[in-house]
């Protein structure tokens, strides 16, 4: 098994490499859709969530309603480390169930948006991280989830700067341009990470 962490900022297009990457025979464990499924109606973690925050934080038919909670916790670092306390150990869980269901062979490849923030680095053969410009992040956002431009910097800005994550990286696929240069680019990733599957250690 070769692990791989991938990670990038928030509108980085993290979310299309993964896709292609799977594509092409990668198992995807994806914290964002662990981070839904934990805290999903009739959950310990929703049942947490709820206690911490208030029952505003629920929609009407008692599903989370993200954008309120995110409203919260993006706005204030003490209200995102409380969340973050209720829903990192329960992602920790099932992540584990899912490496632990991987073939021996395969390449896994772990998106996690916080890798860096959260110093996972170390745990992974391999880090890739997808960049792109806080320009492109920031007309992403606006345009694809529809959020102000001031609120679509305040989310870039939460996270940690692309030089903490280039830091770490072992390959950088850049995300600006066209989706032919992307596919170009992750198939390139993908032949470099089989060589280093082939090639590690038994």
């Amino acid at each position: 098994m070769l692990k791989v962490g991938l990670t990038g900022g928030i509108g980085s297009g993290k979310s299309e490499v993964t896709r292609r990457l799977a594509a092409l025979g990668a198992y995807v464990v994806d914290a964002d859709v662990l981070a839904r499924e934990v805290v999903e109606p009739g959950t310990p973690g929703l049942a947490a969530v709820a206690a911490e925050f208030g029952a505003e934080v629920l929609r009407p038919d008692g599903s989370l309603d993200r954008d309120r909670l995110g409203a919260i916790v993006f706005a204030d670092p003490a209200a995102r480390a409380r969340l973050n306390a209720i829903v990192h150990p329960l992602v920790g869980a099932a992540t584990a169930e899912r490496f632990a269901a991987a073939p021996a062979d395969a390449i896994v490849v772990h998106d996690v948006p916080l890798l860096v923030e959260v110093g996972l680095a170390a745990a992974y053969d391999v880090v890739l991280v997808v960049a792109a410009t806080a320009e492109t992040q920031g007309s992403r956002l606006v345009r694809a989830r529809g959020m102000s431009a001031d609120e679509a910097r305040s989310r870039i800005a939460a996270q940690a700067p692309l030089a903490d994550k280039l830091a770490v990286a072992d390959f950088v696929i850049t995300n600006d341009g066209s989706l032919d240069d992307l596919d170009r680019q992750v198939q390139a990733v993908w032949l470099a990470l089989q060589d280093r599957l082939r090639t590690r250690p038994s």
